[in-house]
């Protein structure tokens, strides 16, 4: 059985979940309109240029996790799926996972997104196994804090080595499917990197090594 890991945003949805909940959180007036919108956009530049400072991003974030009941949450992110989410399916990308599962493939999601957002996307993709940015949570809330590595850029590599530690998998003739120059070091450690829609960073890079260029949106 081969590891088959996917990239979320922009891979296997045509856009950003962590992005469009900012957006979805702007646009139903939850947030300050103009300067969420505008610092949600900056760090969405910023993760485009391979500049983002994680944690910054995180404490702006993860805030509004922290102060707002889960209850409401939940209801919230029940219409950010379905109005927002919903209409990012590709249908390119559902028939690369079925391709991995009648392979027999082990199937992997990882995400810097947060788990909060990312669970139902990925149960969406029929995708069970995820490492994702964990959150902190007392008596059932949000606290606002990060638990443990966060998989974003080494991050990845570390959480996704933690993994393989306690299943014992490998990552002989593994894959990853990902967008973005920020999962770079990931991709170097797989037998099979692959970028898709890839950013132009990414692109140049896969073009000088030789990797797998593909297109889910085309």
């Amino acid at each position: 059985m081969a590891l088959a890991l996917f990239d979320l945003d922009n891979t296997l949805i045509a856009g950003d979940s962590d992005h469009g909940w900012g957006q979805f959180l702007v646009d139903g007036g939850y947030v300050c309109k103009v300067f969420y919108k505008e610092q949600n956009d900056k760090f969405l530049s910023d993760y485009v240029a391979g500049e983002l400072n994680i944690y910054e991003y995180l404490k702006f974030t993860l805030g509004f996790l922290g102060e707002t009941s889960f209850a409401q949450l939940s209801e919230m992110r029940n219409e950010f799926i379905k109005n927002v989410i919903t209409p990012l399916q590709l249908p390119k990308a559902q028939a690369l996972l079925e391709k991995h599962r009648d392979a027999g493939d082990e199937l992997i999601i990882i995400t810097s997104t947060n788990s909060f957002i990312v669970q139902p996307i990925c149960h969406m993709l029929g995708v069970k196994d995820i490492i994702s940015t964990e959150l902190v949570t007392l008596n059932g809330e949000f606290t606002g804090a990060v638990s443990g590595v966060v998989p974003f850029r080494e991050g990845k590599v570390t959480r996704l080595k933690s993994w393989l530690s306690k299943t014992n998998a490998c990552l002989h003739n593994s894959w990853f499917y990902s967008d973005s120059i920020n999962d770079i070091s990931l991709m170097q450690i797989v037998s099979n990197p692959v970028a898709v829609d890839p950013d132009d960073k990414l692109l140049n890079v896969a073009k000088d090594r030789g990797w797998k260029i593909i297109s889910l949106r085309k």
